[in-house]
Protein backbone atom coordinates (compact mmCIF):
# COMPACT_ATOMS: atom_id res chain seq x y z
CA UNK A 1 0.00 0.00 0.00
CA UNK A 2 1.38 3.19 -1.10
CA UNK A 3 0.38 6.77 0.88
CA UNK A 4 -1.53 8.20 -1.76
CA UNK A 5 -4.06 4.96 -1.34
CA UNK A 6 -5.08 5.82 2.01
CA UNK A 7 -4.78 9.94 1.55
CA UNK A 8 -5.55 11.51 -1.82
CA UNK A 9 -4.29 14.79 -1.13
CA UNK A 10 -0.74 13.32 -1.35
CA UNK A 11 -1.70 11.56 -5.34
CA UNK A 12 0.08 13.33 -8.02
CA UNK A 13 -1.57 14.07 -11.26
CA UNK A 14 1.27 12.68 -14.28
CA UNK A 15 -1.86 12.45 -17.04
CA UNK A 16 -3.82 15.25 -18.47
CA UNK A 17 -7.20 15.77 -19.68
CA UNK A 18 -7.39 18.85 -21.30
CA UNK A 19 -7.88 18.29 -25.56
CA UNK A 20 -7.91 22.37 -25.68
CA UNK A 21 -4.62 23.21 -24.74
CA UNK A 22 -1.76 24.74 -26.53
CA UNK A 23 2.30 24.21 -25.44
CA UNK A 24 4.26 27.25 -25.23
CA UNK A 25 8.27 27.69 -25.11
CA UNK A 26 9.68 29.40 -22.13
CA UNK A 27 12.22 30.63 -24.21
CA UNK A 28 10.42 32.51 -26.71
CA UNK A 29 7.98 35.65 -26.04
CA UNK A 30 5.38 36.46 -24.94
CA UNK A 31 6.92 34.21 -21.85
CA UNK A 32 10.16 35.61 -20.31
CA UNK A 33 13.34 33.29 -19.34
CA UNK A 34 14.88 34.46 -16.22
CA UNK A 35 18.33 33.23 -14.44
CA UNK A 36 19.37 30.71 -16.68
CA UNK A 37 19.75 30.10 -20.73
CA UNK A 38 19.56 27.26 -22.93
CA UNK A 39 22.94 25.46 -24.34
CA UNK A 40 21.28 24.40 -27.65
CA UNK A 41 25.07 22.01 -28.37
CA UNK A 42 23.94 20.35 -24.63
CA UNK A 43 20.32 20.25 -24.86
CA UNK A 44 19.58 21.77 -21.55
CA UNK A 45 19.39 24.61 -19.80
CA UNK A 46 22.50 25.94 -17.42
CA UNK A 47 23.67 28.43 -15.15
CA UNK A 48 26.98 28.98 -16.29
CA UNK A 49 28.12 29.62 -19.99
CA UNK A 50 30.10 26.39 -21.34
CA UNK A 51 33.15 28.36 -21.73
CA UNK A 52 33.51 29.14 -18.08
CA UNK A 53 32.50 25.44 -17.12
CA UNK A 54 35.34 24.13 -20.10
CA UNK A 55 37.76 26.48 -17.48
CA UNK A 56 37.07 23.75 -14.80
CA UNK A 57 38.78 20.07 -15.55
CA UNK A 58 37.74 20.54 -19.05
CA UNK A 59 34.45 21.05 -18.72
CA UNK A 60 34.28 17.40 -17.03
CA UNK A 61 30.93 16.05 -14.98
CA UNK A 62 33.48 14.88 -12.51
CA UNK A 63 33.86 18.39 -11.49
CA UNK A 64 32.20 20.04 -8.56
CA UNK A 65 31.07 23.22 -10.98
CA UNK A 66 30.41 21.52 -14.15
CA UNK A 67 27.85 19.41 -12.17
CA UNK A 68 26.31 22.04 -10.40
CA UNK A 69 26.29 24.55 -13.17
CA UNK A 70 23.46 22.61 -14.98
CA UNK A 71 21.38 22.02 -11.92
CA UNK A 72 18.84 25.12 -12.76
CA UNK A 73 18.29 27.18 -9.21
CA UNK A 74 16.94 30.09 -9.92
CA UNK A 75 16.04 29.76 -13.22
CA UNK A 76 12.03 31.23 -13.79
CA UNK A 77 9.71 31.62 -16.01
CA UNK A 78 6.93 34.56 -16.43
CA UNK A 79 4.25 35.33 -18.41
CA UNK A 80 0.65 36.29 -17.80
CA UNK A 81 -2.57 34.86 -18.62
CA UNK A 82 -6.09 34.21 -17.92
CA UNK A 83 -5.95 30.21 -18.94
CA UNK A 84 -8.12 28.33 -16.80
CA UNK A 85 -5.31 25.49 -16.08
CA UNK A 86 -1.52 24.92 -16.38
CA UNK A 87 0.53 21.96 -17.11
CA UNK A 88 4.15 21.35 -17.69
CA UNK A 89 5.71 19.13 -19.84
CA UNK A 90 9.01 18.11 -18.41
CA UNK A 91 12.18 16.40 -19.87
CA UNK A 92 14.52 15.64 -16.92
CA UNK A 93 17.08 12.76 -15.58
CA UNK A 94 15.27 12.70 -12.14
CA UNK A 95 16.29 10.72 -9.56
CA UNK A 96 16.72 10.76 -5.75
CA UNK A 97 17.25 13.26 -4.15
CA UNK A 98 19.66 13.26 -1.12
CA UNK A 99 18.59 11.95 2.17
CA UNK A 100 17.96 15.04 3.54
CA UNK A 101 16.46 17.18 1.03
CA UNK A 102 13.01 16.77 -0.30
CA UNK A 103 12.10 15.93 -4.15
CA UNK A 104 10.59 18.58 -5.13
CA UNK A 105 13.83 20.93 -3.83
CA UNK A 106 15.68 18.84 -6.20
CA UNK A 107 13.09 18.26 -8.85
CA UNK A 108 10.22 20.69 -8.30
CA UNK A 109 8.73 23.52 -10.37
CA UNK A 110 6.10 26.15 -8.18
CA UNK A 111 4.13 28.49 -9.13
CA UNK A 112 3.07 31.80 -7.94
CA UNK A 113 1.40 35.02 -9.46
CA UNK A 114 0.22 38.38 -9.15
CA UNK A 115 -3.40 39.10 -9.61
CA UNK A 116 -4.01 42.84 -10.93
CA UNK A 117 -4.00 44.98 -7.66
CA UNK A 118 -1.75 42.54 -5.24
CA UNK A 119 1.59 44.71 -4.29
CA UNK A 120 3.49 40.61 -4.74
CA UNK A 121 3.56 37.66 -5.83
CA UNK A 122 1.77 34.89 -4.03
CA UNK A 123 2.29 30.89 -3.51
CA UNK A 124 -0.17 29.13 -5.83
CA UNK A 125 0.61 25.07 -6.15
CA UNK A 126 3.77 23.10 -6.67
CA UNK A 127 4.60 20.55 -9.67
CA UNK A 128 5.68 17.69 -7.73
CA UNK A 129 7.54 15.53 -9.67
CA UNK A 130 6.86 11.76 -9.75
CA UNK A 131 8.80 9.49 -7.00
CA UNK A 132 9.95 6.80 -9.38
CA UNK A 133 12.42 7.93 -11.78
CA UNK A 134 10.77 8.75 -15.16
CA UNK A 135 12.70 11.27 -17.86
CA UNK A 136 9.98 12.67 -19.57
CA UNK A 137 6.11 13.24 -17.11
CA UNK A 138 3.53 15.82 -17.51
CA UNK A 139 1.88 17.75 -14.50
CA UNK A 140 -1.07 20.19 -14.80
CA UNK A 141 -3.96 21.90 -11.94
CA UNK A 142 -6.39 24.10 -12.44
CA UNK A 143 -6.52 27.82 -12.20
CA UNK A 144 -9.56 29.90 -12.05
CA UNK A 145 -8.97 31.73 -15.07
CA UNK A 146 -8.53 35.42 -13.97
CA UNK A 147 -6.03 37.60 -15.59
CA UNK A 148 -2.82 37.57 -13.70
CA UNK A 149 1.07 37.61 -13.92
CA UNK A 150 2.46 33.86 -13.11
CA UNK A 151 6.11 32.85 -12.30
CA UNK A 152 7.59 29.27 -12.37
CA UNK A 153 10.09 28.62 -10.47
CA UNK A 154 12.72 25.67 -11.76
CA UNK A 155 14.24 22.88 -9.85
CA UNK A 156 17.07 23.79 -7.39
CA UNK A 157 19.02 20.72 -7.73
CA UNK A 158 17.95 18.84 -11.02
CA UNK A 159 18.85 19.09 -14.84
CA UNK A 160 16.42 20.32 -17.52
CA UNK A 161 16.22 19.29 -20.95
CA UNK A 162 13.23 20.80 -21.65
CA UNK A 163 10.07 21.98 -20.79
CA UNK A 164 6.94 23.47 -22.03
CA UNK A 165 3.93 24.93 -20.57
CA UNK A 166 0.51 24.27 -21.60
CA UNK A 167 -2.13 26.76 -21.58
CA UNK A 168 -5.84 26.82 -22.47
CA UNK A 169 -5.91 27.53 -26.27
CA UNK A 170 -6.95 31.14 -27.13
CA UNK A 171 -6.29 32.30 -23.62
CA UNK A 172 -4.14 35.33 -23.49
CA UNK A 173 -0.63 35.10 -22.86
CA UNK A 174 1.11 38.42 -22.83
CA UNK A 175 4.37 39.27 -20.62
CA UNK A 176 3.78 40.19 -17.36
CA UNK A 177 2.14 43.47 -16.77
CA UNK A 178 4.69 44.19 -13.43
CA UNK A 179 8.11 43.51 -14.86
CA UNK A 180 11.19 43.59 -12.37
CA UNK A 181 12.20 46.39 -10.84
CA UNK A 182 15.82 46.05 -11.81
CA UNK A 183 17.08 46.54 -15.37
CA UNK A 184 20.38 44.38 -13.85
CA UNK A 185 19.84 41.26 -11.66
CA UNK A 186 21.14 40.66 -8.25
CA UNK A 187 23.87 38.02 -8.52
CA UNK A 188 24.54 35.41 -5.53
CA UNK A 189 27.50 33.70 -5.46
CA UNK A 190 27.92 30.99 -2.62
CA UNK A 191 27.67 27.29 -1.31
CA UNK A 192 25.05 24.74 -1.79
CA UNK A 193 22.83 26.98 0.68
CA UNK A 194 22.86 29.71 -2.17
CA UNK A 195 21.99 27.04 -4.17
CA UNK A 196 18.69 26.39 -2.40
CA UNK A 197 19.53 23.63 -0.36
CA UNK A 198 17.41 22.71 1.63
CA UNK A 199 14.32 24.13 1.02
CA UNK A 200 11.05 22.54 0.85
CA UNK A 201 10.97 23.57 -2.99
CA UNK A 202 12.14 26.32 -5.54
CA UNK A 203 9.84 29.53 -4.07
CA UNK A 204 11.38 29.19 -0.34
CA UNK A 205 15.11 29.30 -1.21
CA UNK A 206 16.35 32.47 0.05
CA UNK A 207 16.89 34.47 -3.03
CA UNK A 208 13.42 33.59 -4.27
CA UNK A 209 11.91 35.34 -1.36
CA UNK A 210 13.97 38.13 -1.71
CA UNK A 211 13.07 38.51 -5.14
CA UNK A 212 9.12 38.42 -4.34
CA UNK A 213 9.63 41.27 -1.66
CA UNK A 214 11.05 43.65 -3.77
CA UNK A 215 10.36 42.58 -7.00
CA UNK A 216 13.72 41.91 -8.06
CA UNK A 217 15.72 40.07 -10.75
CA UNK A 218 18.50 37.52 -9.59
CA UNK A 219 21.20 35.22 -10.52
CA UNK A 220 21.59 32.14 -8.78
CA UNK A 221 25.42 31.26 -8.67
CA UNK A 222 25.37 28.60 -5.92
CA UNK A 223 27.53 25.82 -6.28
CA UNK A 224 26.73 22.98 -3.81
CA UNK A 225 30.67 22.17 -2.49
CA UNK A 226 31.93 24.04 -5.12
CA UNK A 227 32.13 27.76 -4.46
CA UNK A 228 35.83 28.38 -3.48
CA UNK A 229 36.52 31.86 -4.99
CA UNK A 230 38.33 30.52 -7.79
CA UNK A 231 39.41 33.50 -10.03
CA UNK A 232 37.59 32.15 -13.03
CA UNK A 233 34.24 32.46 -11.28
CA UNK A 234 35.41 36.40 -10.61
CA UNK A 235 36.36 37.22 -14.05
CA UNK A 236 32.76 35.69 -14.85
CA UNK A 237 30.91 37.22 -12.28
CA UNK A 238 32.93 40.37 -13.04
CA UNK A 239 31.50 40.00 -16.70
CA UNK A 240 28.24 40.48 -15.51
CA UNK A 241 25.53 43.51 -15.52
CA UNK A 242 24.50 43.62 -12.59
CA UNK A 243 22.61 46.00 -9.53
CA UNK A 244 24.41 44.45 -6.40
CA UNK A 245 26.74 41.61 -5.72
CA UNK A 246 26.46 39.03 -2.41
CA UNK A 247 29.25 36.82 -1.80
CA UNK A 248 28.71 33.83 0.67
CA UNK A 249 31.53 31.23 0.04
CA UNK A 250 32.45 30.67 3.58
CA UNK A 251 31.09 27.71 3.94
CA UNK A 252 33.02 25.98 1.36
CA UNK A 253 36.10 27.61 1.78
CA UNK A 254 38.29 24.34 2.98
CA UNK A 255 39.62 26.34 5.67
CA UNK A 256 40.42 29.87 6.89
CA UNK A 257 44.06 30.04 5.29
CA UNK A 258 41.93 28.94 2.06
CA UNK A 259 39.56 32.11 2.62
CA UNK A 260 42.91 34.26 3.42
CA UNK A 261 44.31 33.32 -0.01
CA UNK A 262 41.25 33.70 -2.15
CA UNK A 263 38.98 36.49 -0.82
CA UNK A 264 40.47 39.62 -1.38
CA UNK A 265 41.70 38.60 -4.91
CA UNK A 266 38.72 37.49 -5.43
CA UNK A 267 36.89 40.69 -4.25
CA UNK A 268 39.47 43.00 -6.07
CA UNK A 269 38.52 41.30 -9.82
CA UNK A 270 34.77 42.29 -9.24
CA UNK A 271 35.71 45.49 -7.32
CA UNK A 272 37.83 46.44 -10.65
CA UNK A 273 35.64 45.99 -13.50
CA UNK A 274 32.41 47.56 -11.22
CA UNK A 275 34.14 50.40 -9.02
CA UNK A 276 30.44 51.34 -7.64
CA UNK A 277 28.99 47.69 -7.22
CA UNK A 278 26.97 47.32 -3.60
CA UNK A 279 28.74 44.53 -2.35
CA UNK A 280 27.44 42.45 0.40
CA UNK A 281 29.65 40.06 2.67
CA UNK A 282 28.14 37.26 4.02
CA UNK A 283 29.32 34.61 6.53
CA UNK A 284 28.38 31.21 7.45
CA UNK A 285 24.77 31.22 9.57
CA UNK A 286 25.57 27.95 11.61
CA UNK A 287 27.81 29.94 13.71
CA UNK A 288 25.16 30.18 16.17
CA UNK A 289 25.59 26.16 16.38
CA UNK A 290 29.16 25.82 16.01
CA UNK A 291 30.73 29.33 16.81
CA UNK A 292 34.40 27.88 17.41
CA UNK A 293 34.66 26.89 13.94
CA UNK A 294 32.75 29.84 12.34
CA UNK A 295 34.70 32.80 14.62
CA UNK A 296 37.88 33.19 13.22
CA UNK A 297 36.73 32.63 9.58
CA UNK A 298 33.99 35.50 10.34
CA UNK A 299 36.72 37.58 11.76
CA UNK A 300 38.90 37.79 8.42
CA UNK A 301 35.44 38.66 6.12
CA UNK A 302 34.90 40.74 8.61
CA UNK A 303 38.34 42.61 7.97
CA UNK A 304 38.36 42.20 4.01
CA UNK A 305 34.69 44.40 4.46
CA UNK A 306 36.57 46.91 6.88
CA UNK A 307 39.67 47.52 4.59
CA UNK A 308 36.92 47.95 1.62
CA UNK A 309 34.96 50.45 3.47
CA UNK A 310 38.31 52.56 4.78
CA UNK A 311 38.93 52.93 1.03
CA UNK A 312 35.46 54.15 0.44
CA UNK A 313 34.09 51.53 -1.42
CA UNK A 314 30.60 50.23 -1.57
CA UNK A 315 30.64 47.58 0.90
CA UNK A 316 28.13 45.79 3.49
CA UNK A 317 28.70 43.13 5.87
CA UNK A 318 26.30 40.40 7.54
CA UNK A 319 27.63 38.57 10.47
CA UNK A 320 26.46 34.93 10.19
CA UNK A 321 24.82 34.99 13.70
CA UNK A 322 22.38 37.68 13.07
CA UNK A 323 20.89 35.82 9.56
CA UNK A 324 18.68 32.59 11.91
CA UNK A 325 18.57 35.00 14.90
CA UNK A 326 15.36 35.19 16.80
CA UNK A 327 13.11 32.96 18.66
CA UNK A 328 13.64 29.03 17.26
CA UNK A 329 17.11 30.11 15.81
CA UNK A 330 18.34 26.32 16.58
CA UNK A 331 15.06 25.13 14.42
CA UNK A 332 16.26 27.04 11.14
CA UNK A 333 18.47 23.53 9.82
CA UNK A 334 17.63 20.23 8.47
CA UNK A 335 21.44 19.34 9.43
CA UNK A 336 22.66 21.88 11.60
CA UNK A 337 24.02 23.34 8.69
CA UNK A 338 21.29 24.02 5.64
CA UNK A 339 18.72 25.47 5.84
CA UNK A 340 15.19 24.44 6.37
CA UNK A 341 12.20 27.02 5.18
CA UNK A 342 12.41 28.54 8.67
CA UNK A 343 16.33 29.35 8.13
CA UNK A 344 15.89 30.61 4.69
CA UNK A 345 13.25 33.14 5.65
CA UNK A 346 15.18 34.21 8.40
CA UNK A 347 18.26 34.67 5.72
CA UNK A 348 15.62 36.16 2.92
CA UNK A 349 14.65 38.81 5.84
CA UNK A 350 18.02 39.83 7.29
CA UNK A 351 19.49 39.69 3.40
CA UNK A 352 17.06 41.61 2.37
CA UNK A 353 17.03 44.26 4.75
CA UNK A 354 20.54 45.07 3.74
CA UNK A 355 19.83 44.94 -0.27
CA UNK A 356 17.11 47.30 0.99
CA UNK A 357 19.95 49.81 2.06
CA UNK A 358 22.69 49.13 -0.41
CA UNK A 359 19.65 49.78 -3.36
CA UNK A 360 17.74 51.86 -1.83
CA UNK A 361 14.40 50.38 -1.99
CA UNK A 362 11.51 51.43 -0.62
Amino acid sequence: MRLEDIDPNFKITTTLDEPDMEWYDPRKAPLALHGVYYNEEHGQYMRLPWSVSEKFDGGSMNHGITYCQVKTAGGRVRFRTDSSFIALFIKSPGGPSASHMAKTCKSGFDLYRRLDGQEREYYVNTFIPPIQTIEEYTLSFPLDGQMADYTINMPLYDQVYDFYIGLKKDAKVEPVAVAYRNEKPVVFYGSSITQGGCASRPGTAYEAMISRQFNLDYINLGFSGNAKGEPELAEYIASLPMEAFVCDYDHNAPSLEHLQKTLPGFYRIIREKHPDLPVIFITKPDILIKPEACTPRRDFIRSVYEEAKARGENVYFIPGEELFEGDNWDDCTVDRTHPNDLGFYRMAKRIGAELAIALNLE
